[in-house]
């Protein structure tokens, strides 16, 4: 008899729906699993046989054949062990196939018949609802991250045998549904406080407006500054996630088995900060084999990336930064797959004005020659800091900024509001959900209208400081959100003249 079950497979981020076709007919035992199957995959023929038998079912004799379709595409882990056992079920009229046509079948399988958990639930749910099943059978440990999903009955089972009895409609599972209401509730308020942080209200000031317009920022000062602090607390003044930016994150964080605990929907900005000895590999993302993992540029979609001593990076690591940076995706491209994971983040970089980290400060004095700085400074290649918006130093804090109470300055609740207005006036402004960061050349220079004081001062700039195109244009664009800060609508000699001081690095490799 024939029986064919509904699944999803995962590669990427994204799921893709897939039929587990079994057919059992008379002869000597042979049991086959075709349709480019993995070695984890071809494995689960024990793992089921076993899970079958312990559950008090009759394990098929004869010749079972298993058909993953479509053949073309490789399957690979776990999570078509439960599938699996359904269909040779139904294909020895061992259980009846009532709504086995309406519901998608994923999980992995104990030898007792038990369901473990498998990676990317998130994204099969996603992908049933679009295929307009009914509903997705799964592990009771992935329930809670399926369940956010809308338009999609979510059905927990432990066993191979409640699976079993619930397709046959002999007992009914309550639907799991997830409140995402209370999870973001949850999540707010959960972050370090802006205000922690004493003294040092320019650098929060090129902060803000770093925020604001999702510009890129490179933090450059001696050690013990806090620049690391700083950088922690950036994710607390940045929007709230919207429930569709917060799906986009979690389904990288669940294929990449990053939800621990309770955790179903990532509902805070990540926050990624890897070692400077990080691999290429483990920035970009891909991996060994043919089961690809999404790198530190995907997990801090939607969030931040924060570089700490960027020179102490690779080159071969930074240089990978480049095109997430400008297309907010990362095409990984290897022998055995093609995948392409979103990185939309926002980078913070910090590092030392020179070898030994003491160039400007004024109480411990620099002992690196000028060759030596500007060899430390060129480990930083020119197309990535075209990436960077604004530059600013952060300068030791003063001891009247160490005496103060704990509270200095605006909370991030308070900086956050500001954001958010600045963030809703460009919305509306160039609709798509664009920011100033994000502009193309064309666009900037159409809503980046200057009085003509901030004109003559662009000229002055330019001739003075010697700015390139490309620094023209980020001048440009920080000066635009600096008025939009402002509830301007055009840029005027102010906005200009603060975003001018932004570019501090450009000072140091003079």
């Amino acid at each position: 008899m024939l029986a064919r079950i509904q699944s999803c497979a995962v590669f990427g981020i994204d799921a893709h729906p897939l039929s587990v076709e079994v057919d059992a007919h008379p002869g000597k035992n042979n049991y086959v699993i075709v349709g480019l199957p993995d070695a984890a995959v071809k494995e689960s023929l024990d793992r089921v046989t076993s899970a079958i038998r312990n559950s008090g079912y009759r394990a098929p004799r004869g010749v079972v054949v298993v058909n993953l379709a479509p053949a073309d595409i490789r399957k690979e882990g776990s999570a078509l062990d439960l599938p699996i056992a359904l269909g040779m079920l139904a294909a020895t009229d061992q259980m009846d196939p009532a709504r086995l046509r309406r519901y998608a079948i994923v999980g992995e399988l104990a030898l007792d018949g038990s369901v473990r958990p498998v990676s990317g639930a998130l994204a099969m749910a996603i992908a049933c609802r679009d295929q307009g099943l009914d509903g997705l059978l799964l592990p009771p440990d992935n329930a809670e991250e399926a369940g956010v999903v809308e338009g999609i009955e979510v059905v927990p089972v432990r066993t191979l045998d409640e699976a079993a009895s619930f397709l046959s409609s002999r007992i009914e599972i309550m639907p799991h549904r997830t409140p995402t209401d209370e999870l973001f509730e949850e999540a707010r308020g959960g972050t370090a406080d802006f205000s922690d942080v004493k003294g040092q209200a320019h650098v929060k000031r090129a902060l803000t407006v770093a925020a604001a317009g999702a510009h890129n920022i490179l933090m450059v000062g001696p050690p013990g500054t806090g620049k690391t602090m700083l950088a922690s607390r950036i994710p607390g003044i940045l929007p709230d996630l919207t429930f569709d930016e917060a799906l986009d994150t979690t389904r990288v964080y669940s294929v990449a088995r990053q939800l621990r605990g309770k955790t179903s929907l990532i509902t805070q900005r990540p926050f990624r900060s890897p070692h400077h000895t990080s691999s290429t590999v483990s920035i970009a993302g891909g991996g060994m084999g043919s089961m690809p993992h999404p790198g530190e540029i995907s997990l801090a979609h939607n969030g931040v990336l924060f570089l700490d001593e960027m020179p102490e990076f690779s080159r071969a690591s930074l240089e990978v930064l480049r095109q997430p940076l400008e297309e907010g995706q990362v095409h990984i491209r290897r022998a055995n797959y093609s995948v392409t994971y979103p990185s939309r983040f926002m980078l913070v970089v910090a590092m030392n004005p020179c070898p030994c980290g003491m160039y400007g400060d004024p109480n411990r004095p620099c002992r690196c020659s000028r060759g030596e700085i500007q060899r430390y400074l060129s480990r930083l290649s020119g197309p990535l800091l075209d990436r960077i918006d604004i530059q600013i130093d952060v300068p030791p804090p003063s001891f009247d900024d160490l005496h103060r109470g704990v509270t200095t300055g605006p909370t991030s609740a308070e900086v956050r509001a500001v954001v958010q207005a600045a963030r809703n006036r460009q919305r509306e402004r160039y609709g798509n959900g664009k920011v100033n960061g994000h502009l193309d050349s064309r666009l900037l220079r159409k809503h980046s209208a200057m009085s003509e004081a901030a004109s003559k001062m662009m000229e002055t700039a330019l001739e003075r400081l010697g700015l390139s195109a490309r620094a023209y244009d980020k001048v440009l664009r920080v000066a635009r959100t600096i008025a939009d800060l402002d509830e301007s609508e055009s840029i005027e000699e102010s906005h200009l003249a603060e975003a001018v001081q932004y570019r501090s690095l450009d000072r140091l490799r003079v």
